[in-house]
């Protein structure tokens, strides 16, 4: 059931970006659907019976592997910033152009 939600995440972030005419509800439909693949990397990831790797006492136990923690942590970083970047692009972009709707735009710049 989980992993139906992360798949509908994705896919709704994706047809949003298609469907989509205004360039800020394209932005919104990215980030939903980067949040839909790092839920997924995080759900194949998920595993039970093992450990955080922090050094508390020496008992040998099974621990989770730290490196896919870390990439995550880094995409969701880069997601952020491009979308702060995306979004400062949108607003140059609607200082000339009195809408945000991409067949417009288009339109504009074709004349």
């Amino acid at each position: 059931m989980l992993h139906a939600c992360v798949y509908a995440t994705i896919l709704l972030g994706f047809f949003g970006i298609i469907f989509k005419e205004n360039l800020v509800m394209k932005i919104i439909a990215m980030d939903v659907m980067s949040t839909g693949v790092i839920a997924l990397f995080v759900l194949v990831a998920a595993r039970t019976g093992v450990r955080t790797p922090i050094v508390a006492g020496l008992v040998e136990e099974g621990y989770a592997d730290p490196v896919p923690q870390a990439v995550i942590l880094t995409a969701i970083v880069i997601g952020f910033s491009i979308q702060a970047l995306m979004l400062v692009g949108v607003m140059k972009l609607a200082r000339d152009n009195p809408t945000l709707e991409t067949s417009a735009i288009e339109e504009e710049y074709r004349r």
